[in-house]
Formats: structure tokens, C-alpha cells, sequence
């Protein structure tokens, strides 16, 4: 069996294509994110943001939000 080698730019049209009519858009895209590398730096960040606020500020903040 012979398989004609198709660019991936093809290859991966086609697969998301075929995911969208099976699994759904948003599904889709639930997928593809497993595989997309985050950047910079997570935690460094949040020490940054929440540097000058104490853990009852941010609770509040949290509280304040939901209502």
C-alpha cells in the first residue's frame, strides 16, 4: 500500500476539519490545547501581581467578584 505524503499544513487542515465534524468546535479546540506550550513564567508572575496584597485582600477581591 502506497500513501501519497501530503504537506502538514494539509495534514493538519484535514485533522481539524475531521475533529470539528465529530467532536465539535469548542471540543476541537479543547484538544489542541493539551498540545500548545504555555510562556513565561507562572508563578514569578503571580508573586508580582500579588505581591503588595495580603491573603484577606485577595479573598475580597474573590468575594466581591462573585456576588
Amino acid at each position: 500500500m502506497t500513501t501519497d505524503m501530503k504537506p502538514l499544513a494539509e495534514i493538519t487542515q484535514e485533522a481539524i476539519r475531521v475533529l470539528c465534524e465529530t467532536i465539535g468546535v469548542a471540543n476541537t479546540v479543547r484538544f489542541i490545547n493539551q498540545f500548545t506550550n504555555g510562556s513565561g513564567n507562572y508563578t514569578e508572575e503571580r508573586r508580582q501581581i500579588f505581591a503588595t496584597l495580603s491573603v484577606e485582600e485577595i479573598a475580597s477581591v474573590i468575594e466581591s467578584q462573585r456576588s
